[in-house]
């Protein structure tokens, strides 16, 4: 059974922590940093978690941070996580606490949810005799295209409780589309995988005013462009989507020279493994049958990006069950398809089970406008984080419970919400 009453307690906890935690935001949103090391966000998170009888560890290719709650009772192991790096992006938001750091923003949310982590460690730490289990805060440089979540990973944040965690519990602020204060989240793919692409087509150069005697690469690159869009339409199951998006065209510098070669440069976005995979070879076998074709060689590669993040369904569940349970049915709203955005959070669930959520934090009164993440004007309110760090440490509280049941096969599944 869950202990009602003590979700009431946690979330009181959580009220109070709300002053502190703007002002921690605030303060990582005016200095933020990017890439794996982040030495002044780092910093600030130690002090925040002063006090707290957590045990602590630093990173060594990152300046991660890993803190270790033990709970009252001895149990398994569950993770929080929260990345804290921001984007290369110079500020228009006009705030007062905008970022004083020329070129870098934090217009992807991370000041919130390192602030939200922080806010549920405090929970936890208070009411740590109600933890079956120890809880594991995972505090993560580089999401943005530096695969901090890799090198956590790698350097053991899995097991940093002396065992396997057994879950894993993420989620990431919306500064539009989503109502502010409202959780959401779906079972299976919830987010895209994404890859880079670059093709090289290697032609004949010659002058302008002859083409017959050169053998000119950029119509070819051209068709390459229109039969990718193509053969996703033809090549691909439009319920298991594929995006190819070809955002640069490099050949060629002078009106009156046919270029020698040309560069073609996007991304990649796909939502199964097996598509992943499969995308390579019809692009490769495209542009190379395309070049030969008009007696060209065309070099087609790709560079790994993250992998599909993919909710487990049982954890989806649960997620969902809690969110609604302790803030009510209001607050949660299904997703209905995945988004096509990458979350390096994938390496977790690749190796765990968990969930990972989404949750509306958009300043504007009708978020269907609002700036997105990743905008230079976007800007997110500071009211959700009593609640973002409540329904973290409630998914680790009663997943604790959960988890450290002792299973009876002759019996019913009891509910989550029991």
């Amino acid at each position: 059974m869950y202990d009602i009453p003590a979700a009431g307690d946690m979330r009181k906890t959580a009220g109070r922590l709300q002053p502190d935690l703007v002002r921690l935001r605030r303060d990582l949103h005016a200095h933020p940093e990017r890439g794996l090391h982040l030495p002044r966000t780092q910093t600030a998170v130690l002090e925040a978690l002063e006090g707290l009888d957590l045990e602590i560890s630093r990173g060594e290719a990152l300046t991660s941070v890993t803190a270790v709650l033990r709970g009252g009772r001895p149990g398994p192991a569950v993770l929080l996580r929260a990345d804290m790096d921001a984007l290369a992006l110079t500020e228009s938001t006009g705030l007062d606490y905008a970022s004083r750091t020329p070129g870098v923003m934090h217009a992807c949310g991370h000041d919130l949810h390192t602030a939200a982590l922080v806010g549920a460690a405090h929970t936890l730490a208070e009411h740590r005799d109600m933890l079956a289990g120890d809880v594991v805060f995972m505090f993560q440089p580089g999401e943005e295209g530096w695969d901090g979540a890799g090198h956590m990973v790698a350097e053991g944040v899995l097991d940093a409780a002396g065992q396997r965690v057994r879950a894993a519990y993420g989620l990431h602020v919306r500064s539009y589309e989503t109502p502010r204060g409202v959780f959401r989240s779906k079972p299976g793919t919830i987010m895209g995988a994404t890859d880079s692409l670059r093709v090289t087509v290697k032609g004949k150069g010659g002058h302008a005013s002859r083409p017959h005697a050169a053998n000119d690469p950029m119509p070819v690159a051209a068709q390459m462009i229109t039969g990718i869009q193509t053969l996703i339409t033809r090549r691909f199951d439009p319920f298991d989507p594929v995006v190819v998006t070809v955002t640069s065209v490099e050949g060629g510098a002078f009106s009156n020279i046919i270029a020698e070669r040309v560069e073609l440069s996007g991304t990649v976005r796909t939502f199964s493994e097996q598509n992943r995979g499969r995308i390579r070879t019809e692009i490769a076998r495209l542009c190379e049958g395309l070049a030969a074709s008009f007696g060209m060689t065309a070099e087609v590669s790709f560079d790994d990006g993250y992998p599909v993040t993919v909710n487990d369904a049982t954890e989806y569940e649960f997620a969902a069950g809690v969110v609604r349970d302790v803030l009510g049915a209001d607050r949660f709203d299904p997703l209905e398809a995945p988004v096509a955005a990458a979350e390096d959070f994938s390496r977790v669930l690749n190796e765990v089970p968990g969930c990972f959520l989404f949750l509306g934090a958009a300043a504007a009164d009708d978020p269907a406008t609002a700036p997105s993440n990743h905008s230079p004007q976007a800007v997110f309110d500071d009211s959700v984080l009593a609640d973002a760090s409540f329904v973290l440490a409630e998914l680790a509280r009663r997943a604790l419970t959960r988890l450290a049941a002792p299973v009876n096969p002759g019996a019913e599944a009891t509910s989550v919400m029991a």
